[in-house]
């Protein structure tokens, strides 16, 4: 009986932060997200300004939001997800490429209006950072206690990677459509990815064997 508001209000609140970054993005789509003002979405949600500003601190971030969902717990889970005889450093980069290339993610459109908007792309950038504290509980249920500490540093160094990537990924398609008059993802996102992780495999590696859960190489 104690948990049931609790998990009631949890609820709640996730429930008004779907509504709120869905509004986000279709008014950005039929309007133009130059043409959508916070008190646009909050009404659109069924929720007022102040309640809008809990949840999210830009249109752009609340755009963003909607089109990114909850990637940052579905990488963590995906990690948590790998059998234990999958080396960590598989696991994390499979995980990131997995999640950050899911074919319907983002959408033509939504990839239109993420390039076509400075702010938007660097929020789509940003929004890397958000996978470094679920991914840092995920690596450290895979280290044990001893290794929550390394986790965290192993966790930002993931996210940073991400970001680059993406960052590049955004700017190449950016300048391509630029150039050609077409909005297509230029260049691959997953070689992107790949390349800008690999550097960290050695570390990860490193942390699974010190925390005795890999046999050294």
């Amino acid at each position: 009986m104690e948990t049931r508001p609790t998990g009631l209000r949890e609820q709640k609140k996730q429930a008004t932060r779907e509504a709120l970054r869905a509004a986000a993005l279709r008014l950005a789509l039929e309007r133009g997200p130059d043409n959508v003002r916070v008190d646009d979405i909050a009404e659109a949600a069924g929720v007022s300004p102040r309640t809008y500003n809990n949840y999210f601190s830009s249109r752009e971030q609340a755009i963003v939001a909607a089109i990114t969902g909850e990637r940052e717990a579905r990488v963590a889970a995906a990690v948590a997800g790998r059998p234990a005889d999958v080396g960590l450093a598989e696991a994390v980069t499979e995980a990131i490429v997995d999640q950050y290339t899911d074919p319907g993610e983002p959408g033509r459109d939504a990839l239109l209006l993420i390039i076509s908007r400075p702010a938007l792309r660097d929020e789509f950038v940003d929004a890397a950072a958000a996978i470094e504290h679920p991914l840092s509980d995920a690596i450290a249920q895979r280290l044990g206690d001893t290794g929550r500490q390394t986790a965290r540093v192993l966790a930002a160094s993931v996210a940073a990677a991400v970001r680059l990537a993406v960052q590049q990924w955004l700017q190449t398609t950016a300048a391509s459509s630029t150039t050609s008059g077409l909005v297509l993802p230029s260049g691959s996102l997953p070689d992107l990815l790949r390349t800008t992780l690999a550097p960290l495999t050695p570390a990860l590696d490193a942390a699974e064997r010190q925390a005795g859960r890999r046999p050294p190489q």
